[in-house]
């Protein structure tokens, strides 16, 4: 290797948004003041700089200028914001940032180095960073180890993982920002660069931080805390928000490589509902198509989709439907057809297309990076979607794969359109999914009449989110892979990945009926909640393990949906905050030590705290609560924290703690969303002796009008009085509520009668208005 480093500084140039250098050795610096809190750091060893284009970042978020000041030393030049502190080194070009109080966040060791590969004629760039004493980092999406990533190494380059174990890597997703974590303070580094990235966290050198890529600029976001939280918040604004999801997609969806034919199909939702096990989605795989052929069916499985799609509507269920890019090379077939005559479709560097074999055979796979051919595949969905009538579009081979290649995916000689800056697949391998379902997204409101809809990906980069949700690829049934769905999700969501599940189960082999059970119990607060299995393996449809089995499956289910209330309350404040929906607790709590090393407990929402049972015929097991007060939602026993808690444990009961104070909304039980007209649901008050703040989003459940202000957002300040408790609720919104009352149920409250005045009126049953404006609750001791 012939390392280079950019020497010291000799020129500096002010600007209006940051600071530019140039170094001894020609090498560009430019530090950009996007906010108070973010920084982005870009390194160029040519005297300009490239497009400073990325896929990554949110196009409708505009930074207006930051309030700054600059200033030149002897040693160094300095930025300060509201936020921050940054110091330039002039000797080496290296940057340390510390907070205002002129505490340390964050320092170059090295700094920023290359190494020019004379065969790509690309740049090798790496930035060496301190790490400090116990620093501990988070992130990265859904590398499947513990959330506490020091002393690991790691790479992203998505790659189709079949039945993954722990500690493989790389796996399906590309999401190159992760967290720092010492003494108290927490910040962010998302390295924004699509080629293939590497991450060593004190792997090589027990001090040192090392992230790098093998072309494409050093171009990262340095991102202040001090809190964890915050920090999340803050890469959401660089990449973008969720758009809020219809309530039906929180519900339970079942799904299988293959169901088919159309009567089989029809079958597990009459079942379904037979058997009572509320279900909102039924997914098609790859099995419901014309020899594998996208945007086809198979005529003799399923002879008229469109009735078959209605009539599952009638009875409460979405229709899902695979779809992979690999087009097949067919001259008959009109999409490929299309494709060809358009030029939609990836080329080698000498001229011919891309033939690479997945599913169908022989296919040709489409340049997403060109905004035509994004438009000409978002028009392929009219069809599935406004004349059949499909709910959700699932993108699934979109890393993307490639089979009987020892690479698993497309040679490094493919070119790709990239917004006009023509490149190979080294730098577009890491995108492509990301491409893919943003013209998918594209598709289904194109042609949706105002629904919402869902779009699923296996694989994606940084912004993802703002086109799909992702689920954790294909997985086994194992304790093991339980396991790993809880780590897995957990470190999606801080990853700016909310939307996200595992499939329940196990996608390979067939789990016993107790880790069937207690898989459906963790996932009960996973965003993303569906069954999902091979056919390679037998049956696991929720009656597929015994009448036993099925009970607790069921109890799971209607949890679920109890819930909902709090479940879509969550996902609009992510859509609103980007603060994500699950919550590891050095994410609630990053001064406690003990909760730093804890993998299975994690906090949904504003105050759930849960996480899975990972072993079989266990009767108790060790659970950590983090610092509050916390209600067993079974027992409704009360625990102090922090405290290693041992937790009896029964088949139909899991790990479920309420924060005190919270109030908690649930609906009745439904076989699926909106199926019934109720006027009354429940809030669950669990007494605190402090003030506490919760929420409860409603609209109407799919279509747009929320955008319009129909929606209705309603808060509840929760206030500890010596022999009362207040609650006051305010809303914003205008929306006109499907029912009129909520049931009160107490929790905890140092008598069981309690007295309610409503706005100043003595309330003689256990119902109040939903639009009060004060609860007085009082009781006799």
């Amino acid at each position: 290797m012939n390392i280079q480093s950019p020497g010291s500084i000799h020129s500096c140039e002010f600007q209006e948004d940051g600071l530019q250098f140039t170094t001894d050795q020609n090498t560009l610096l430019h530090i950009r003041v996007l906010t108070p809190e973010i920084l982005q750091v870009r390194f160029s060893t040519r005297e300009y700089f490239q497009n400073d284009f990325s896929y990554a970042l949110d196009p409708n978020q505009e930074f207006s200028k930051c309030e700054f000041e600059s200033s030149e030393h002897d040693d160094h030049f300095k930025i300060v914001t509201s936020a921050l502190i940054c110091h330039i080194n002039k000797l080496d070009s290296t940057i340390e940032i510390l907070d205002l109080e002129e505490r340390l966040i964050n320092r170059d060791d090295r700094g920023f180095y290359w190494n020019h590969v004379s065969n790509t004629g690309n740049d090798e760039v790496f930035m060496s960073k301190e790490r400090m004493s116990n620093e501990a980092f988070f992130g990265l999406g859904d590398k499947p180890v513990e959330l506490n990533l020091a002393g690991k190494q790691f790479e992203n380059w998505g790659m189709d993982c079949y039945g993954f174990e722990y500690g493989w890597d790389p796996l399906y997703k590309n999401i190159p920002f992760y967290y720092g974590l010492h003494n108290g303070i927490g910040y962010g580094i998302f390295f924004d660069n699509s080629f293939r990235t590497k991450f060593d966290f004190g792997h090589q050198k027990k001090e040192e931080v090392l992230f790098s890529a093998n072309g494409g600029l050093m171009n990262y976001y340095f991102i202040a805390g001090p809190s964890l939280i915050d920090v999340s918040g803050r890469y959401i604004v660089l990449t973008g928000k969720m758009p809020l999801p219809p309530m039906w997609a929180l519900g339970f969806h079942q799904c299988r490589w293959s169901y088919y034919p159309e009567s089989e199909v029809k079958e597990i939702a009459s079942k379904m509902r037979r058997l009572q096990i509320p279900c909102d989605a039924i997914y098609l795989d790859i099995d419901y198509m014309d020899g594998f052929r996208c945007f086809t069916w198979n005529k003799e499985h399923f002879p008229d989709p469109a009735k078959m799609v209605e009539e599952l509507r009638n009875e409460g269920f979405k229709t899902v439907v695979i779809i992979d890019p690999g087009i097949k090379i067919d001259p008959g077939y009109s999409v490929y057809q299309e494709g060809i005559k358009a030029d939609h479709f990836c080329k080698r560097l000498d001229g011919p297309y891309l033939a690479g074999k997945v599913w169908p055979g022989y296919c040709h796979f489409p340049d997403y990076t060109k905004p035509q051919t994004r438009e000409w595949w978002s028009g392929l969905f009219r069809e599935l979607v406004e004349e059949i009538g499909v709910e959700g579009l699932w993108t699934d081979m979109n890393e993307p794969a490639l089979f009987e290649v020892q690479s698993r995916t497309m040679p490094d000689d493919v070119l790709f359109d990239f917004e006009g800056n023509l490149t190979s697949h080294r730098q577009a391998h890491n995108i492509y999914a990301l491409q893919m379902v943003r013209a998918t997204a594209k598709g289904f409101s194109r042609f949706s009449e105002q629904r919402r809809g869902l779009v699923i990906t296996r694989s994606g980069y940084s912004g993802v989110q703002r086109y799909s949700s992702v689920w954790t690829g294909d997985n086994r049934a194992s304790w093991s892979h339980l396991w790993l769905a809880n780590v897995q999700c957990q470190r999606l969501a801080i990853s700016g990945l909310s939307f996200t599940g595992s499939d329940i189960g196990g996608f390979i082999g067939q789990p016993s009926p107790e880790l069937f059970v207690r898989w459906m119990q963790l996932a009960i607060f996973h965003p993303f909640f569906r069954v999902h299995s091979s056919q390679d393996d037998g049956d696991q449809e929720p009656w597929s393990f015994g009448e036993e089995a099925l009970t607790y499956v069921r109890q799971a289910i209607e949890l679920r949906y109890r819930f909902l209330p709090y479940h879509y309350t969550a996902f609009y404040q992510h859509s609103i905050s980007g603060m994500p929906i699950i919550k590891p607790l050095s994410f609630f709590d990053q001064e406690d030590i003990n909760a730093l090393q804890r993998n299975n407990e994690f906090i949904y929402g504003d105050h759930i705290l849960t996480g899975g049972i990972l072993a079989e015929d266990l009767e108790q097991m060790e659970f950590y609560l983090p610092k509050g007060t916390w209600y067993n939602f079974w027992s409704n026993e009360r625990v102090q924290g922090p405290v290693l808690f041992n937790v009896p444990l029964t088949m139909d009961h899991f790990p479920l703690f309420i924060k005190a104070g919270a109030i908690i909304p649930q609906y009745p039980l439904q076989q699926y969303v909106d199926e019934l007209e109720f006027d009354e649901i429940d809030l669950l008050i669990f007494f605190a002796m402090a003030n506490e703040e919760s929420y409860l989003f409603e609209d109407e459940h799919d279509g747009f009008g929320f955008k319009e202000g129909r929606y209705r957002y309603a808060g509840f300040r929760y206030e500890y009085r010596e022999d009362s408790v207040m609650i006051h609720q305010s809303t914003e919104g205008e929306f006109s509520m499907p029912y009129s009352k909520f049931r009160l149920q107490f929790i905890g409250f140092p008598s069981t009668t309690v007295h309610v005045q409503c706005d100043g009126h003595v309330i003689h049953d256990d119902s109040v208005p939903v639009n009060f404006s004060d609860l007085t609750i009082t009781w006799f001791h």
